[in-house]
């Protein structure tokens, strides 16, 4: 069963249990994905699907600090639950030791020799790991990496 099959479903049971808080999230993310559909005109892969749900989480989580720092914390609480829900839907995150295994490989598969081989590298890495580690801390090992080299 495709990502998109599989919202839909979760989409249709959350009807039916009348779980308006997981239905709204959800309703909000096919909104998302059917208006990058309709934008670009193209029938989405699981991979830009996670793109989506990834992008959503961010904001999300910026929301959250935002509201935190403002004293909102039933906005903070009401976004963090949304965050709960669209991170099903993400794959198993990858531990630091994977990931800088993943990172090593990169580096050793493009022949990066210092910083100004960091593009190429973060091109390999950002297609194996999108979805399954923070591409932030991810860069941070690769700049560390390429430092070595």
């Amino acid at each position: 069963m495709s990502l998109k099959e599989q919202i839909t479903e979760d989409m249709k049971a959350a009807m039916r249990a009348k779980d308006t808080a997981r239905l709204g999230t959800i309703r909000l993310l096919t909104a998302a994905m059917k208006q990058k559909e309709v934008d670009e005109r193209i029938e989405l892969n699981d991979s830009q699907i996670l793109a989506i749900i990834e992008k959503m989480i961010k904001q999300r989580k910026d929301s959250i600090s935002q509201f935190e720092a403002g004293g909102r914390q039933d906005l903070a609480d009401n976004e963090k639950a949304e965050v709960a829900v669209l991170s099903t839907y993400m794959p198993a995150a990858l531990s630091d030791a994977e990931v800088q295994s993943e990172v090593e490989a990169a580096v050793a598969a493009t022949g990066a020799k210092g910083p100004q081989d960091m593009g190429k590298v973060m091109a390999v890495l950002k297609s194996k790991l999108a979805g399954r580690a923070d591409m932030t801390a991810v860069s941070g090992m690769v700049k560390a990496a390429l430092a070595k080299a």
